[in-house]
């Protein structure tokens, strides 16, 4: 059975803990000292050994000679497991193997490898969890968890959907989307949300996923809001677009980029897409969720790094 998405010990480097995102290891590693939930699909663990019958203190011989040939069983089993994990056929460590569930895992009722009871869930009614960009964003009013939505990597959108003016298809009036930044090496937040925002507003209201234009094109867009924002403790940049299409009344699209604060602290994209006009939510609500965002686990921390920097009209 393949296991779960989520955090688990890194089978080449056992002293971190790397994400598995279902089919395959990814780049992201973090210390283990980030979270403190047991890892139930961690590498096999030994089986408890064998108590034995102090010498000297009683037992029969036969007892002693049990007690002593069930220890060494379990010691003998523990140096060929443990040379097995550690070392593939060529001798080189097994990145690619998958993490496997044990039969020595506990069965109690213990966290998940990417939850802990002092951290926010999936079943959380005031929050989404981005759980590998360490990062949580607030569910406003009017606001749902994706359903029936052709990107993974969507957020939220808003409730409900709508004939899309252009080509036949259902519309949605909001949408927020957070993934991690693998295009490129630039570590820059400024450029980083400057060469997004082009591809953000294309992909939300010229052609979609599935060669679709829902709204006819973009026939024009100016610069409405630009600048370094700080967005859970880190700071960040954004950039906001109005645009024009085709048909529809339009809408406003920002791309926001800010470092991770777990694992490599790969950069983390945020992209947003509200329609224009009063069927659309309220453009007010980019800067609500902006500044709701949290490291996961850390619901206080808001500001931190860059907090007094706002971002310029």
């Amino acid at each position: 059975m393949t296991p779960p998405p989520g955090w688990y010990r890194d089978p080449s480097a056992p002293h971190v803990e790397r994400w598995w995102d279902g089919t395959a290891w990814t780049e992201h590693r973090r210390s283990p000292e980030a979270t403190t939930p047991q890892q139930p699909y961690a590498q096999p663990q030994f089986a408890p050994s064998t108590p034995t019958v102090p010498l000297g203190t009683g037992g029969s011989g036969r007892g002693k000679a049990i007690a002593l040939t069930a220890a060494a069983v379990v010691l003998v089993a523990a140096i060929v497991t443990g040379a097995v994990v550690l070392r593939g056929d060529d001798g080189d460590p097994q990145t690619q193997t998958a993490p496997t569930p044990t039969s020595s895992a506990p069965t109690s009722a213990e966290p998940s490898p990417s939850e802990s009871s002092s951290e926010p869930s999936a079943d959380d009614p005031s929050v989404v969890v981005d759980e590998l960009n360490g990062i949580t964003l607030p569910l406003l009013d009017g606001w749902a968890r994706p359903q029936s939505v052709t990107e993974t990597d969507i957020m939220m959108t808003t409730s409900g959907t709508y004939d899309c003016p252009g080509d036949d298809g259902l519309c949605r009036h909001g949408t927020v989307i957070s993934r991690t930044v693998t295009s490129n090496d630039e570590k820059s937040p400024e450029t980083l949300a400057k060469d997004d925002i082009s591809e953000a507003a294309d992909r939300a209201y010229d052609r979609n996923k599935v060669n679709q234009r829902p709204f006819h094109g973009i026939t024009s867009h100016e610069v409405v809001k630009q600048g370094s924002v700080a967005v859970a403790g880190r700071t960040g940049y954004l950039v906001r677009w109005r645009v024009k299409t085709e048909a529809g009344p339009g809408g406003y699209v920002q791309s926001m980029a800010f470092p991770s604060s777990v694992g490599s602290e790969s950069m983390v994209m945020v992209r947003y897409a509200f329609d224009a006009g009063e069927e659309g939510p309220p453009l007010a609500d980019m800067d609500r969720i902006t500044k709701g965002i949290r490291p996961v686990g850390d619901e206080g921390t808001g500001g931190g790094v860059g907090s007094s920097i706002g971002p310029t009209q």
